[in-house]
């Protein structure tokens, strides 16, 4: 399924903008990174591919036809969202909280079919959640949770993945772990990946292609090695910036007040 996105604006109120004219795509297969810093309208362009939110202007197409168009269930049967803050109820299993995510699937009165059970059967065991199912989620840790809601995300048997800040509670060998686990998803189920984040170095390592947002406007886009400019960054970031260049490998940027 592929995203285009022409022109788009969105403002909260008529004298402040909070994305300006962004267009970019994301096609199959693809992973790409939303870079910037906070308040630079990484959320705000989540909920708008979505159409959780009306734009200001612009177009949000997916596989060519607006958002808007879109049933709830027919667009949540197509991409799935992890949103930085996940919900749940209280005393809700990890099992439950994974069969949710079949809601767009469900027959009447709510039934499970064969189908049901066995893509939460297959995603617990991918993300290692089998022996957690039936524990309740807020008696876990917060990596754990994590890995939960991803796994609710992918029992949808999404085409696309909207994730923001999915790394949230996850220590460094753990956020490997769910990079690694995003570009095995991208490459061998060939899904589009639409990953918001704050880490330069481990996005850059592991994504396609790097959007920079900057006061609403793409500051740049393209593939990492472009995107870590140590310039482009000392002024969005507003702290200098400066890069290492290691052969065969992706850039590495990192802070020099």
């Amino acid at each position: 399924m592929k995203l285009a996105v022409r022109q788009l604006r969105f403002a909260y109120r008529p004298d402040v903008s909070v994305l300006v004219d962004v267009s970019f795509e994301i096609a199959p297969g693809r992973i790409v990174v939303l870079l910037g810093p906070n308040g630079s309208g990484k959320s705000t362009l989540l909920k708008l591919l979505l159409g959780q939110l009306p734009p200001a202007g612009g177009v949000v197409e997916w596989d060519g036809r607006g958002v808007e168009t879109y049933p709830l269930r027919d667009l949540a049967r197509r991409v799935a969202y992890l949103p930085q803050t996940p919900a749940f109820e209280a005393g809700q299993t990890a099992a439950e909280v994974l069969r949710a995510g079949r809601t767009p699937y469900l027959q009447a009165f709510g039934l499970e079919s064969t189908a049901d059970v066995e893509a939460v059967r297959r995603v617990a065991s991918l993300l290692g959640l089998t022996d957690l199912m039936s524990r309740p989620v807020d008696e876990l840790s917060g990596g754990q949770r994590q890995r939960i809601f991803l796994g609710r995300a992918l029992v949808q048997e999404p085409q696309v993945l909207l994730l923001d800040e999915p790394n949230t509670f996850l220590d460094l060998q753990h956020q490997s772990q769910l990079w690694q686990l995003l570009k095995t998803l991208a490459r061998e189920r060939n899904l589009a990946i639409l990953a918001a984040s704050h880490d330069l170095n481990l996005s850059a390592a592991f994504a396609d292609e790097l959007l920079l947002l900057h006061q609403g406007k793409l500051a740049a886009a393209g593939p990492p090695d472009a995107v870590l400019d140590p310039a482009v960054l000392t002024d969005v970031y507003g702290i200098r910036m400066e890069r290492l260049d290691r052969p065969g490998k992706t850039p590495v940027v990192f802070p020099n007040p």
